[in-house]
């Protein structure tokens, strides 16, 4: 559990002397092996402003991979875990730019400062005192507003913050005009991520109803079950960089006319990929091509991996399975040339491995109940040639595929 910021920490972090201070802070090592000796001396200098200075200049360095602008806000450690990355935020804002937008559950207000660049005016608020402030620094705003019910800012802050106003409020208790209503709510309930939405806090159901007839976007979890939701607008999952990053519940009226489900690819070095569920889907029923193709995790949880194959040449190893295989791989994305294929029996697995020099062995399993780092350690590969085994079912047999690591 990180450091608990209590207010004072927060006023005392946005003044110079703090400015100055964690310029000489960010100069120490503070890894694992270097902390304690690290501690003491910023102690001799800093007394008990250390463990707040050197608290906010570990989560800057951490949040630097997530977030534009990390290295002047502050943070806790919940807080920048909880965070939406900037890239995300950052597509979510193009869809509602030119809107006024209320983050009921803003935090440290990392989805406000996206926001606030295309949308004319945007309100956040959080029952979190420290949040809160935090918020206040990081966005440039002035003060914080009351919690009572309050129209949409036109010039609510700082320089930086001058179109966002914070408000101190519970997310169940509408308090302002905005167009379109975003909501977080926290995916933990007694200390356990949670994917049932009756316990996400706030409540998914309590939202619903408190937001009922309004505009919404819902962040959560992409590991709800969707078909069990019963949503009636669209379900947006999101990527970047490979990993699955969250779920967007966007209500009937923000939602693409004839779309009920979208994966959005998004990437640090190329342009951002979408589908939806409108897209074209027919595919050939084929025996397997050159290479193996695994369709990103948003493709997957959105259900759409039918759609990419289409969109991009490809088919199902199996109908039920999210593999795909075609003779070409999409640009960008990370194929696997097949060399052989075998039913799944670990002893002639193992005798063609030895045969190839394997090596390095890489195992991908879908469909499967198997374990990758057990199966690898009883196969023993001890050559020089890197592999990779996509182990999965096809029909009725569990089937693998030796391919080349590409």
């Amino acid at each position: 559990m990180g450091y608990a910021f209590p207010r004072d920490d927060i006023a005392y972090l946005g003044s110079a002397a703090a400015t100055a201070a964690l310029t000489e802070v960010g100069a120490f090592a503070l890894t694992p092996a270097s902390l304690l000796a690290d501690l003491d001396k910023v102690r001799r200098t800093h007394g008990d402003r250390t463990a707040a200075l050197v608290e906010t200049v570990r989560l800057r360095r951490r949040a630097t991979a997530k977030l534009a602008g990390a290295e002047q806000w502050l943070f806790t450690d919940d807080a920048l875990q909880q965070a939406t990355p900037s890239a995300v935020a950052r597509h979510r804002a193009t869809r509602l730019a030119g809107r006024t937008v209320h983050d009921v559950t803003c935090s440290i207000g990392a989805e406000l400062a996206e926001l606030a660049r295309v949308c004319p005016a945007v309100i956040g608020s959080d029952l979190d005192d420290v949040r809160l402030a935090i918020a206040a620094h990081n966005l440039g705003v002035a003060a914080l507003g009351s919690g009572a019910r309050t129209a949409v800012p036109t010039d609510a802050g700082g320089p930086q913050g001058r179109n966002v106003l914070l408000v101190k409020a519970d997310a169940l208790r509408p308090c302002s005009t905005a167009e379109v209503v975003i909501a977080d709510p926290a995916r933990r309930a007694d200390g356990r991520r949670t994917h049932d939405p009756a316990k996400l806090q706030p409540p998914l159901p309590d939202l619903l109803s408190a937001y009922a007839g309004r505009d919404l976007a819902v962040k959560c979890a992409p590991g709800l079950d969707f078909d069990r939701l019963g949503w009636a607008g669209e379900i947006e999952v999101a990527s970047l960089d490979g990993a699955v990053r969250e779920a967007c519940l966007w209500s009937p009226g923000l939602a693409e006319s004839g779309v009920t489900r979208r994966a959005t690819v998004l990437s640090s070095t190329r342009a951002p990929e979408v589908l939806t569920d409108a897209d074209p889907d027919e595919i050939p029923e084929r025996d397997p091509g050159a290479f193996i193709v695994d369709p990103d995790g948003a493709i997957v949880r959105s259900g759409l991996v039918r759609h990419y194959a289409a969109k991009h040449g490809l088919w199902q190893l199996d109908p039920r399975i999210a593999y795909l295989t075609g003779d070409t791989v999409p640009e960008g994305v990370r194929g696997f040339r097949i060399l052989d294929r075998m039913d799944f029996r670990e002893k002639p697995l193992r005798a063609e491995l030895h045969r190839r020099d394997c090596g390095p062995l890489e195992i991908l399993t879908r469909g499967v109940d198997l374990d990758p780092d057990a199966l690898r350690a009883r196969l023993k590969p001890r050559g020089k040639q890197p592999h990779t085994l996509v182990v999965t079912r096809v029909g009725s047999a569990a089937t693998v595929f030796l391919c080349a690591t590409t």
